[in-house]
């Protein structure tokens, strides 16, 4: 008997917001079986003739990618039962489809990695992040949508909105190399095929202007390396300086997290917050006091 795979809009269950979720249905031998797609839609948004999602639809186009890519995942999946010879019922051919991966959209990457980062206690990447996230959101008004989707000209018209918005060159550059790395990130999770990379096209590295050195005299260093004081709101500032100073500008973060423990035998030694990279550095009398 064939095998008949269909979506469509559940109007036996109602939710909350007045929306029926959309399922993929198989039919089979008589029998019928249902799995949600995980999305919904208001009965005014949906035409049940056509059973497709009409023009006034928020969000249509996400929809229909979703309603596509199912309807693909399980015929390609019916192909492959067929051509092995191999028998199925609806529930183990919903079983076994839906044992494969979801798709990912964006959004659901950035929000993963977000959560990622803040478990891994990264706080400074994980700002950074948060600010390309916040920003694509305002850019694009939802990020339901592939990284496939994130083509030449998706990124030209991104590059084109932060520019109106009066960003500085190198922070826009910043945000660029922080959604390439997203997007590399999903490269290796297998969330788009490297095909559809388009920073090969679209080059980063023009997004960088150089920056005029700012750097104080020796003299000013010296006079706040030589500066008394009693009060100890203004000796602590003055004594961290000194101290990144007298061993190689070590970055404050790594300061924060430091304890007796890592003084050994006249070193101090550490593991580097950004790199987790041990570091060993013999500490002579100065930066010792």
């Amino acid at each position: 008997m064939n095998t008949n795979v269909n979506i469509l809009c559940y109007k036996s269950k109602t939710l909350s917001n007045g929306e029926h979720p959309l399922m993929i249905r198989v039919c089979k031998d008589g029998k019928k079986k249902y799995q949600s797609l995980g999305i919904s839609v208001h009965p005014a948004h949906w035409d049940f003739k056509k059973n497709k999602p009409k023009n006034n639809c928020p969000n249509k186009e996400y929809i229909n990618k979703i309603i596509a890519d199912k309807s693909n995942e399980f015929t390609e999946q019916v192909v492959k039962l067929k051509s092995e010879h191999k028998d199925f019922t609806a529930n183990s051919l919903i079983d076994n489809t839906s044992k494969k991966v979801k798709p990912r959209t964006v959004g659901d990457v950035f929000l993963e990695q977000l959560q990622r980062l803040a478990d891994e206690n990264r706080r400074g990447y994980m700002l950074s992040t948060k600010q390309v996230y916040n920003s694509l959101m305002e850019f694009n008004k939802h990020l339901n949508i592939y990284f496939s989707d994130m083509d030449v000209t998706w990124l030209r018209r991104y590059e084109t909105y932060l520019r109106k918005k009066g960003l500085a060159e190198n922070t826009i550059g910043i945000r660029f190399r922080t959604l390439r790395a997203m997007y590399n990130l999903a490269i290796e999770e297998n969330i788009v095929k490297a095909e559809h990379y388009p920073f090969n096209t679209f080059k980063v590295s023009k997004l960088h202007k150089e920056t005029a050195k700012r750097a104080i005299s020796k003299e000013d260093v010296n006079r706040i390396l030589e500066y008394q004081s009693t009060n100890k709101y203004m000796r602590l500032p003055i004594d961290l300086f000194a101290f990144t100073y007298y061993v190689g500008r070590i970055n404050f973060v790594n300061i924060a997290y430091f304890t007796k423990e890592n003084l050994i035998d006249g070193r101090l030694i550490y593991t580097r917050r950004k790199t987790g990279k041990l570091i060993k550095l013999p500490l002579p009398p100065k930066p010792w006091a």
